[in-house]
C-alpha cells in the first residue's frame, strides 16, 4: 500500500493539472470501489473548479470552490494517472480506456485525471469541506510527521507509555500519521532502535534523535519519487526509486550497509508484517 511518500509524490504530480480548473467532466464508471461512492459523485464534482490538492495522511484531498472536498486514497494498487496535460508537465496522450478505469476527471485545461484500480481496494468520498477534522478516515489520525507539530516533546508523551513494540507504536496512524512498514523499517535503522523494543523502554534522547530521521527518511523518499514495489506509479506513469536505496526493507540475508558492520540483515513477522533490521546495528 503507498505510503506517506507515494501519496505526496502523487498529489506534487497531481497539482498542476489540477489547481486552480475546472472539472469539466466527470466520469464514474462504477458504484463503489472498497466502499460505494456518495450519492450523485459524477454530477457534484462536474463544474467544480479545485482550489487546492493537499495531503492527510495517506490520503489526497482535493477542496472544491464547492464547499466540499473530495477524498481519494489509492488502496493497494489504485494509480492517478495525468495524460494530455497543455502545460507540458506531462508528455503522455491520452491512452485508450482501460478495463479498471473506474473514476475519469476531464479537465477545462485538456488533462484527463484517470484513477484506475485493478483490486478495487481504493475508496473516493465527497464531504463538507468544514466538516473534514470529524470525516471518519481523518477524525482520529495523529500529527503530520513532516509538521511542526510532530516534534521531539509530542513523541517522547506520545511513546512514554506505551509497551508494543517499536514498530508497532510508530505504525499506530493515531501516534504519527502517514508512515507505513517501509519507512518504519528504515527510520529504525537510521536510529539504531531494534523494533520489538518496547516503546517505553527507548530513551527519552533516542526519542528525541528519531524525529529528525523520521524526517529525513521521508524527505529522501519524496525526493527519489517514492518506492515502486508493485503497483506505485507517479502521477505521469513513471516508477519511483527509492526502493534502490533501501538499507534494510527487503534485504534478508543481504550485508548490513553500515561502515563496518559484519552482519545481515534479518527478517522477522511483526503483527502479520515483515519487519527489517540489522541485529548488530539495532538495539
Amino acid at each position: 500500500m503507498p505510503e506517506l511518500p507515494e501519496v505526496e509524490t502523487v498529489r506534487r504530480g497531481l497539482a498542476p493539472a489540477m489547481e486552480g480548473f475546472v472539472i469539466a467532466r466527470a466520469d464514474v464508471n462504477r458504484p463503489d470501489l472498497r466502499w460505494p461512492f456518495p450519492a450523485r459523485m459524477a454530477e457534484r464534482l462536474t463544474g467544480a473548479r479545485v482550489l487546492r490538492l493537499r495531503r492527510r495522511s495517506k490520503y489526497i484531498l482535493a477542496d472544491l470552490d464547492s464547499g466540499e472536498t473530495a477524498l481519494i486514497h489509492l488502496g493497494m494498487s489504485g494509480r492517478m494517472l495525468v495524460s494530455g496535460d497543455p502545460l507540458g508537465q506531462f508528455v503522455h496522450d491520452h491512452p485508450a480506456p482501460e478495463k479498471h478505469d473506474h473514476v475519469v476527471l476531464h479537465m477545462d485545461n485538456g488533462a484527463r485525471i484517470t484513477f484506475n484500480d485493478p483490486r478495487r481496494f481504493g475508496a473516493m468520498d465527497l464531504f463538507a469541506t468544514n466538516e473534514a477534522d470529524t470525516h471518519p478516515l481523518l477524525a482520529s489520525i495523529g500529527p503530520e510527521p513532516l509538521g511542526n507539530s510532530f516534534d521531539e516533546s509530542y513523541l517522547i508523551d506520545a511513546l512514554a507509555h506505551r509497551n508494543t513494540p517499536m514498530k508497532s507504536a510508530l505504525l499506530d496512524q493515531k501516534t504519527v500519521a502517514g508512515l507505513g512498514n517501509i519507512y518504519v523499517c528504515e527510520a529504525l535503522f537510521r536510529s539504531k532502535i531494534h523494533p520489538t523494543r518496547p516503546a517505553r523502554r527507548v530513551s527519552k534522547n533516542r526519542v528525541s534523535q528519531l524525529v529528525p530521521v523520521i524526517r529525513q527518511v521521508l524527505f529522501d523518499a519524496i525526493e527519489a519519487g517514492g518506492s515502486s514495489l508493485r503497483d506505485f506509479r507517479q502521477a505521469d506513469g513513471e516508477l519511483g526509486y527509492f526502493q534502490h536505496s533501501f538499507d534494510v526493507y527487503g534485504r534478508e540475508g543481504e550485508p548490513c550497509r553500515a561502515p563496518g558492520c559484519t552482519s545481515t540483515i534479518r527478517r522477522i513477522v511483526q503483527s502479520g508484517r515483515s519487519t527489517f533490521y540489522c541485529p548488530t546495528c539495532q538495539r
